[in-house]
C-alpha cells in the first residue's frame, strides 16, 4: 500500500475487511459475496457454520462466480449495498464445476 492510502484510512477510521467467495454476478456493478464463519457453540461446544451474503459494489465488473475476494466496509450505495470490492485474492478455475 502507498502512504497516501494509509493516511486516508487513518483519517476516516478503521473499516472492516472480510474475505469471501463470489456467489452471484447477475447484477450490473454488484456482486453477491458469501462469507462463511465457523463458530463454536458456547453450551454444546459444537462447531457451527454461519453463512452471510453481502451485496458488494464492483465498479469494473471484474469478479466472476467462484473468485475469492476481499471486501471492505463503505458508505451506503443503495438499499442493500454497504461494501466495496477491495481486491481479488484468487480467480475461479475455468471449466470446473
Amino acid at each position: 500500500m502507498s502512504e497516501s492510502t494509509e493516511t486516508k484510512s487513518d483519517q476516516r477510521g478503521s473499516r472492516r475487511v472480510i474475505v469471501g467467495t463470489v456467489s452471484s454476478t447477475n447484477m450490473e456493478k454488484t456482486i453477491v459475496v458469501t462469507v462463511v464463519r465457523r463458530v463454536r457453540d458456547r453450551r454444546f461446544h459444537k462447531f457451527l457454520t454461519n453463512r452471510v451474503k453481502y451485496h458488494v459494489h464492483d465498479e469494473q465488473n471484474t469478479a466472476t462466480v467462484g473468485d475469492l475476494v476481499e471486501i471492505v466496509e463503505s458508505r451506503p450505495m443503495s438499499k442493500t449495498k454497504r461494501w466495496r470490492l477491495l481486491r481479488t485474492i484468487t480467480k475461479a478455475v475455468e471449466g470446473a464445476s
